[in-house]
């Protein structure tokens, strides 16, 4: 890789070296005369346990974030470098200045920086302003049912759950500024209490550890470094029970017998890796139970049991293969026992308790079948007991078991063209047949109940109808309306969403999903979005109300969501067929359900968008590359526009899985693959990019660094292109906060009405 002059900067892997007595930490910008060319470099300096380490902006060309290999303070002389962007810096510090001589491609120039106080990440001169943005939205004019906030607004109150005991509901209420507060209500008197206040940052979940304290989950403007907080049913004795600073904190277990305890799992001693604590939620007492030691073979993976002993762990080595670990409950040692490829799966998803053989397990695999399914396995003796569960078309999700009943299984579960719930035990069967009658036609979950099993909840949706909760009386069989969460919308209005499958240009089956307006439904061919699910592994798009594809359906547009080769649910042949085909056959697997679109005679095909986020994102920008004639416009949202620089920004914690994601993207390290790459970055291709485009970015997002965003705004808008680009500041990967993801569905409709009406 080389840095022509002011040319393409890519992102690198992070390395510090040991600094020095004077501090250079800070942030330092100057001017560099290439060629009679000025370029702002901009250098952010960060010092952590005596060592430096620095990353480097270049705003014009919309790069930031780009890690610098070497960093040396020796007294007041900086030396800063990487081989890989062929730049070195080398100055004398001195009283908020920085004077010296940086490297560029092998010619020199003179340096001088200056301190100063960067205060928002990214290029802050590339963002749209709110009246270019607002005039935007202004073409989605015309008289609709329903507005942005009808489908986007949160709900007035929300995530409904039941105390331990059964004796208060909580759920989070909004209030006239936005605020989703939690509150906790006595179900025998009515009374109310706001047990937690959501302030500035976002309340991002929380739940019942026992019948006097919750606790809930914040981070930092979407940063995603999440600490764990707990407080009493009042409100009383709130405190931060994870207070380091950027550490990711996480529940791994609820210990339901040991009432003030959890287990946490914290990237606290090595930012690469995570290790089990037993915290408790009243003191904040941490202790550790596991040491994670090998951050190039690490744990990534601890099983314990219901009585918080760790039995388990996986183990990732190479970055490539998975190994499985068992504890032998009479010597207390840990062996071997599996050893996969890490994309094959084994995994303990809960023991038999029931059985007087303590060794044995649940375990979803697939490691000698295609679909993953259940077993019962003896893990000391290594040996399948029997087959469980499976389903010849898709991946067994999971089963439920009832701790109540002596963890009798109650359900089996996996996610198909919908979801299926198959019932077991005689007790959730008569639930079942209760619910299924009641709501014919939907789909509904028990979402929660109480440990005497006396009440449940259950949420209740469909592709037309948001969702509902409802309290199921257990003994009654007795179901009542508890709160209708979007009232304002009415399913008969909403647009259906229909399962569908086609045969891929190489013979694969690929399903998906359209929602159609009811035009399409009257034979009218209407315009179609088109939205690549993220990730792109593991993940797909499911059947259900989906408030993206209704507000779409609103103004009269279709919208196709493909699960591609590399999705989750279809077995690991189907998994794997994406390996290395990101930008390629991905691509042509959403192309050819566009045809089938088409030849279903559904939409319009001069009348196409493309949108996603994050892979999606990318998705968008490489089908404004790869088939410039087949879209009308494309909206990239948090997407990556540059795969190097993708895998160069990763957070700490991912590096440990850059093998693995090399199998699944590009070995930037094999020439070959590297070409492939470059050729499949949109960020090099956007000469082949020909129709308009909309960026939307969270400047926090530690996934998707804002780099990716800016380089592709600053590379198109020097080639002519008006590019809208819509960045908040307070948010990461995805805009969660109410008003952010109004005015952002707002632009995008206007966008869509300019493009396609």
């Amino acid at each position: 890789m080389v840095l022509k002059s002011i040319g393409l900067i890519m992102a690198l892997g992070l390395t510090s070296i040991l600094g020095n007595a004077q501090s250079a930490s800070g942030d330092w910008k100057g001017l560099v005369d290439l060629e009679g060319m000025k370029v702002e470099l901009v250098f952010h300096i960060s010092q952590t346990a005596g060592a430096y380490s620095a990353t480097l902006d270049v705003p014009a060309q919309g790069a930031a974030g780009l890690p610098m290999e070497k960093v040396e303070l020796t007294g007041s002389k900086l030396l800063m470098s990487s081989g890989k962007l062929q730049i070195s810096y080398e100055g004398e510090l001195s009283a908020g200045k920085i004077d010296g001589t940086v490297v560029l491609g092998g010619k020199s120039a003179p340096l001088s920086l200056a301190k100063f106080e960067s205060k928002l990440p990214g290029n802050n001169a590339l963002p749209s302003t709110k009246e270019e943005l607002e005039k935007l939205a202004s073409y989605d004019s015309g008289t609709f049912k329903y507005k942005v906030a009808d489908y986007f607004a949160k709900p007035k109150a929300s995530s409904f759950q039941l105390s331990p005991n059964g004796k208060f509901l909580s759920y989070m209420e909004k209030d006239a500024q936005n605020k989703n507060h939690v509150y906790v209500k006595e179900i025998a008197t009515g009374k109310i209490t706001r047990a937690i206040e959501e302030k500035d940052e976002l309340i991002k979940g929380y739940g019942w550890i026992n019948d006097e304290r919750l606790v809930f989950v914040m981070d930092k403007g979407g940063n995603e470094n999440f600490h764990i907080y707990a407080t009493n049913l009042d409100g009383a004795n709130t405190r931060d029970l994870t207070p380091f600073e950027g550490v990711k904190a996480s529940i791994i277990k609820v210990l339901k017998d040991q009432k003030n305890y959890i287990i946490v799992s914290m990237n606290k001693n090595n930012r690469k890796i995570f290790e089990p604590f037993k915290l408790n939620i009243v003191t904040g007492e941490l202790t550790q139970l596991f040491e994670n030691k090998d951050e190039n073979n690490p744990i990534q993976d601890f099983i314990f049991d219901k009585d918080g002993v760790l039995r388990g762990y996986s183990k990732l080595v190479n970055g490539t293969e998975s190994e499985l670990y068992y504890k032998n409950l009479e010597t207390n040692q840990f062996a071997l026992v599996s050893k996969m490829k890490w994309d094959d799966s084994f995994n303990i998803i809960g023991f038999n308790y029931p059985s007087a053989n303590k060794n044995d397990a649940y375990v979803l695999t697939n490691l000698d079948s295609d679909k993953a399914r259940i077993i019962l396995y003896d893990l000391q003796k290594k040996v399948k007991i029997k087959e469980v569960f499976a389903n010849p078309t898709f991946d067994v999700e999971g089963m439920a078991t009832s701790r109540k009943r002596n963890y009798e299984i109650d359900y089996f579960s996996y996610d198909g063209e919908k979801s299926v719930t198959v019932p077991v035990s005689a007790f959730y069967k008569k639930i079942y047949n209760r619910l299924e009658k009641e709501f014919q036609g939907k789909e509904f979950s028990v979402v929660d109940a109480d440990d005497n099993e006396n009440t449940a909840l259950v949420v209740v949706r469909s592709d037309k109808f948001y969702g509902a909760y409802y309290e199921y009386d257990v003994k009654t069989q007795k179901v009542k309306l508890l709160y209708d969460l979007m009232p304002q919308l009415k399913e008969a209005d909403m647009a259906e969403m229909r399962p569908i499958k086609f045969t891929s240009r190489d013979g694969k089956t690929i399903y998906g999903y359209i929602t159609l307006p009811k035009a399409a439904l009257a034979g009218q061919k209407v315009p179609l979005i088109v939205n690549p699910h993220g990730g792109p592994q593991g993940i797909r798009d499911s059947w259900g109300f989906n408030p993206e594809t209704q507000l779409f359906a609103s103004r009269g547009y279709a919208t196709l969501q493909v699960n591609f080769r590399i999705s989750g649910g279809y077995g690991k042949e189907f998994f794997r067929a994406g390996f290395k085909q990101i930008g390629r056959k991905l691509m042509d697997d959403v192309e050819d359900g566009v045809k089938y679109c088409i030849e279903q005679g559904w939409v319009d095909k001069d009348k196409i968008a493309i949108y996603g986020a994050s892979h999606g994102g990318y998705a968008t920008l490489m089908g404004l590359v790869k088939t410039p004639d087949l879209y009308a416009c494309g909206v990239d949202y948090v997407g990556v526009s540059n795969i190097e620089t993708f895998f160069n920004s990763f957070p700490e914690y991912w590096k440990p899985y850059k093998e693995m994601v090399k199998q699944i993207w590009y070995d930037l390290d094999n020439p070959e693959e590297a070409k492939i790459a470059k050729e499949v970055s949109p960020f090099y291709q956007i000469d082949k990019i020909k129709k308009p485009l909309f960026v939307i970015q969270g400047a926090n997002d530690p996934r998707v660094n804002i780099a990716e965003s800016d380089q592709i705004v600053t590379a198109l808008r020097k080639k002519g292109f008006e590019v809208p680009y819509l960045v908040k500041y307070n948010e990461g990967h995805g805009f969660y906060r109410e008003e952010n993801r109004l005015e952002l569905y707002r632009y995008m409709l206007g966008f869509y009405a300019k493009y396609l009406r």
